[in-house]
């Protein structure tokens, strides 16, 4: 078996290097396309006056209609980079634009909510919101371009569910380290040490500053802290979770938007509890470990109940659908070293809304 990483071109990161845009585009090639919703746009837009390209309007759903949409237009325009300016959903539409046009790729979170700035991978969804899976391009972005003062200046949501996409990474890994599962990084290889490493260090750097960071964020500051976790939701968490594998939470977490009570959802916090639901599924897991995930859970403001994923009172035929999906062929529940069925991620579910419910009540915080 190989082992393989996969990572972008350049990862550059810190307060105002939006500013530096327009000569690391130039190094990279002559006519871009922006990609951005008009809410990013007039956020960036000042730093950006001066520059020249071609403006597109993201329309809001990563759709592949959608990215084959950006990909006629950069064709027609006869441009050679796609910039995606924003969320997730923007950024992996840009990302599957820019293969479709066989064009060089650059992602500019504006929000430090997912992983998916550093990957190859697009998640598509159709136009009501249903997640149908993801694909890679084999090639991940030319540059990640990360300007930490336009995160904290964004709602401390986003970063909080950056952190629980982030928190599965190294559980996720280990459970694949485990199984000699292959990663995402294609060509059939595992993990290296250096992945695993990234993984287990973008754990310890949210259970260290986390909590500070997103005080910090909340008064839209940037410190050394919030240089720390966004480095971990975005950079370490996209390398681990790309070459190391994904497991249970992010497999549960992709069912949640198919739920319409689910919607409202940010991706980050379905997988802060999908990892729950996965500690809870893994009998490797000590009692002392698992309270505390649930307890930074809680402390940073993830969702650790049903009722507070919009599930209030959710009976069980309900979500066996996830049951059946999570026991499908093919999914990644299979990098587990157990065999996975529908009742026990059932179980697993119901266990970890029990869990969170009861460690609230410890915390002062149960509003039952």
């Amino acid at each position: 078996m190989k082992n393989v990483l996969i990572a972008p071109r350049r990862y550059i990161q810190g307060r105002g290097v939006l500013n530096e845009i327009g000569p690391l585009l130039r190094a990279i090639g002559k006519k871009p396309i922006f990609l951005w919703d008009n809410r990013v746009k007039a956020v960036i837009a000042p730093a950006v006056q001066n520059e020249s390209f071609v403006d597109v309007e993201f329309r809001g759903q990563c759709t592949k209609a959608e990215a084959e949409r950006v990909a006629a237009l950069a064709r027609q325009n006869s441009a050679d980079i796609i910039v995606a300016f924003g969320g997730g959903k923007t950024l992996d539409s840009g990302k599957a634009a820019a293969a479709f046009a066989g064009v060089k790729m650059v992602t500019v979170p504006t929000i430090a909510s997912n992983d998916s700035p550093t990957s190859s991978y697009t998640v598509w969804y159709d136009d009501a919101g249903n997640c149908l899976g993801f694909e890679s391009w084999g090639v991940n972005p030319d540059l990640v371009l990360v300007d930490t003062q336009v995160i904290a200046n964004a709602p401390v949501r986003s970063l909080v569910a950056g952190m629980g996409d982030a928190l599965a990474t190294w559980f996720e890994a280990e459970a694949c380290r485990k199984t000699r599962a292959c990663n995402l990084a294609g060509s059939g290889g595992t993990a290296t040490m250096a992945s695993l490493a990234i993984a287990r260090l973008c754990y310890d750097t949210l259970m260290q500053h986390g909590i500070e960071a997103k005080r910090a964020v909340e008064q839209h500051l940037v410190t050394p802290a919030v240089e720390k976790i966004v480095e971990a939701n975005v950079l370490l968490s996209g390398l681990g979770f790309e070459s190391c594998g994904c497991a249970s939470a992010h497999m549960i977490a992709n069912c949640f938007p198919s739920f319409p009570e689910c919607h409202g959802l940010m991706h980050g916090e379905e997988v802060g509890f999908g990892l729950l639901a996965q500690l809870c599924l893994d009998e490797d897991t000590e009692t002392a470990e698992l309270y505390k995930v649930v307890d930074f859970e809680i402390a940073i403001g993830l969702p650790v109940t049903f009722a507070e994923l919009g599930l209030a009172g959710v009976k069980r035929d309900r979500l066996q659908k996830i049951g059946d999906i999570c026991a499908g062929k093919g999914s990644l529940c299979e990098n587990h070293p157990f065999t996975v069925t529908s009742d026990s991620i059932v179980d697993a579910l119901f266990a970890a809304d029990a869990l969170g419910r009861e460690r609230k009540k410890t915390c002062g915080l149960s509003q039952e």
